[in-house]
């Protein structure tokens, strides 16, 4: 696919700010036009996400602020994969420390993705698990909110009343949902 319509060229990128949880690269490229300039890039750290159905067709969630968007609403539970970690058992780990119930069960990945492909490599992974045993309460004391096994039949008016926060919960949900309905077919 080297000769794609719209493949843009990329000589390289330096480092302009670095942390553990953001970096911010300048990348030297040509876009497809023909023009070349240092192109702002962040790269966020890989998130695994934990979706937990129970049997009454149920996800676990947490209702929580989010102070930059200033937004009230519901996430699934998950968190940042740590260097040399599978992905899979950071959810679970991240579902048992926010929310006090430890997934059950081999998991299913469901999907991953990227949110903001054009700026932004911030990728994410979905884990399914159709069961959750509780084990006592919340652990990650920064990761507060209500708990809540809210019914999937919510989810359009949830997303409607942008009440499901982050790509995350909202690309996990559609994605599960959607995938139910093209079963056997």
């Amino acid at each position: 696919m080297a000769d794609e319509l719209g493949e843009w060229d990329v000589y390289g990128e330096r480092l302009v700010y670095d942390n553990r949880w953001v970096k911010v690269g300048l990348a030297d490229v040509t876009a497809p036009n023909g023009k070349r300039w240092e192109y702002h890039v962040v790269h966020l750290a890989r998130i695994a996400i934990a979706l937990i159905v129970n049997a009454q067709e149920e996800a676990l969630m947490l209702w929580r602020y989010r102070f930059p968007t200033k937004q009230w609403g519901y996430e699934l539970l998950g968190g940042m994969v740590e260097d040399g970690d599978d992905a899979a058992v950071t959810a679970a780990r991240e579902a048992a420390e926010e929310s006090g119930w430890k997934p059950v069960g081999e998991p299913e990945h469901l999907i991953s993705f990227e949110p903001l492909p054009g700026q932004v490599t911030a990728p994410v992974d979905v884990y399914l698990w159709r069961a959750a045993e509780h084990i006592g309460d919340p652990t990650d004391t920064e990761e507060v909110g209500r708990v809540e096994w809210v019914p999937l039949s919510r989810v359009p008016e949830l997303a409607q009343r942008k009440e499901l926060l982050g790509s995350g919960t909202l690309v996990g949900l559609t994605y599960y949902l959607a995938s139910r309905g093209m079963q056997g077919k």
